[in-house]
């Protein structure tokens, strides 16, 4: 067996130049490159922020309610680790979630797509008639036309744009849409591609009573971002971010993994999304089989090779020697029983600040970030991009991950050289990331620049449960209460 392991290890460095040679003259030749050239999140209106008196507000005012939800709604909003300066679509702060028009959807989605397309074009100087490539996910609503029509109609933009729209991607959408654009720059050479990436909310809160469903309205938020992107090698120059791997994982025909994050009715016919308990360990398992494809194409030799010396001398007893090995050079499968994030990522596995310098987490929850960071090995300066991010503006699906970048952009942290792994999960279930190198210094402060000095605050606590601990009061559950006419101060 030493033999073995010796002879495995020696052939290690031929494999790995073989792959290099491959991934630059194959699979990416030159002038198929993916650059990004500038990125503007959304800012929503002052008035539309929903702090903890508007959003008890809108909790007070659900009929459907009573103490149980009360006490459920707020042990999850004070664990949420969302703050007070979050943003809510304006039909559900003026009380029309129930009834919302058509008109109501499409005024909360113009204002995400026109604000931050508008800075787009402004701060690049590039012309609506000289995007190629238009990209547009909104996973819960898709009118006819098209939202990619109702943007081409807005900027008058030329007959043969080539225009996507996707939907039903959830959060993940974003990497989705950026992989249709690099898969798209190998076929249409010296082009530039818009994708923008929001969600509609207000038509979809919901208004019943069931708690996994009431979850959604705890977490998510307005927001979006646009983004601009080129394969011309004339503007490398310009580029703030080149896109050097991308790895999808579709966890789909694992039936818990499918249902852990779904659009259902309840028992009342009031429509939502449902968040289960197993959603954490779906995306442990969709998280774990994306980064072992992943793996073999981002860290260094030294890296791969101490781990494949770890998983050999662990494997020998069980006879699994050879499906490490293949695992390792990306050519094979974990079984579905071993898929347990620290079976590939903790103790003595992969380490994968070898070759990673930033980690843009999904901000999806409190329990999603703590997930990934203690799967990853990784610590709170790794993890603050991503519970800033969630704390300042919420989970805002395919949004979100943009507001991660924003964060690490504006506290200086991205340098030239540096590489980003973006890590996006969503719906279905998905694990879509993807890595980015650093072309320049970055220091925009972009979305952030009025409140990037206060993060991080000295404290994440949430004042939802210093104002309505009372709530939990055990005397409570004696009296029947109306919380409907209570009347807030």
């Amino acid at each position: 067996m030493d033999v073995f392991l010796v002879l495995c290890i020696s052939l290690l460095p031929i494999l790995y130049s073989f792959y290099v040679l491959t991934n630059l003259f194959i699979i990416n030749p030159r002038g198929k490159s993916c650059y990004m050239l500038a990125y503007e999140c959304f800012m929503p209106p002052e008035d539309t922020k929903l702090d903890t008196d508007s959003c008890t507000r809108i909790v007070m005012r659900n009929r459907n309610l009573g103490l149980e939800e009360y006490r459920f709604l707020l042990k999850t909003i004070v664990n949420s680790g969302i703050g007070e300066s979050t943003y809510c679509p304006r039909i559900v702060l003026e009380g029309r979630e129930e009834c919302p028009t058509l008109k109501d959807i499409h005024h909360e989605i113009d204002e995400i797509m026109f604000q931050t397309l508008d800075n787009l074009f402004k701060n690049t100087g590039i012309s609506p008639s000289d995007v190629d490539i238009l990209v547009v996910n909104v996973s819960l609503f898709s009118p006819s036309p098209s939202l990619t029509s109702r943007i081409v109609n807005k900027y008058k933009m030329r007959e043969n744009v080539k225009s996507f729209n996707l939907s039903g991607m959830g959060c993940s959408a974003s990497v989705v849409a950026i992989d249709l654009v690099q898969q798209l720059f190998k076929t249409y050479p010296n082009s530039m591609a818009v994708v923008v990436s929001t969600e509609d909310l207000g038509a979809h809160w919901y208004c019943g009573r069931d708690k996994m469903m009431m979850l959604s309205n705890c977490l998510f938020r307005s927001g979006g971002c646009s983004m601009l992107f080129t394969n011309k090698p004339s503007m490398k120059n310009r580029a703030i971010l080149k896109l050097k791997h991308m790895q999808r994982t579709q966890y789909g025909a694992d039936d818990e993994a499918y249902s852990c994050c779904i659009q259902v009715e309840d028992e009342l016919g009031y429509a939502g999304f449902r968040l289960t308990k197993s959603l954490v360990k779906s995306a442990a398992a969709a998280l774990t089989v994306n980064l072992q494809e992943m793996a073999p194409k981002i860290l260094p030799l030294w890296e791969r090779v101490r781990f494949f010396v770890v998983c050999v001398r662990k494997s020998i007893k069980k006879g699994e020697t050879l499906r490490v090995f293949k695992v390792l050079l990306g050519n094979g499968k974990a079984k579905k029983g071993s898929l347990n994030l620290n079976n590939v990522l903790g103790g003595e596995g992969l380490n994968f600040k070898a070759g990673i310098e930033h980690f843009c987490v999904h901000p999806g929850g409190r329990a999603v970030i703590d997930g990934v960071g203690k799967g990853m090995r990784l610590n709170e300066y790794d993890l603050e991009p991503a519970r800033m991010a969630l704390h300042r503006w919420g989970n805002t699906s395919a949004g979100g991950l943009w507001y991660v970048l924003g964060y690490m952009e504006a506290k200086k942290r991205l340098k030239k050289g540096d590489r980003i792994l973006m890590i996006s999960l969503g719906a279905g279930f998905k694990c879509n990331n993807c890595v980015w190198e650093v072309m320049r210094d970055l220091d925009d402060q972009n979305v952030w620049k009025d409140s990037i000095d206060s993060y991080p605050p000295s404290s994440l606590a949430n004042p939802f449960k210093e104002k309505y601990d009372w709530i939990n009061d055990e005397d409570l559950s004696f009296v029947r209460l109306d919380f409907s006419k209570m009347v807030l101060n």
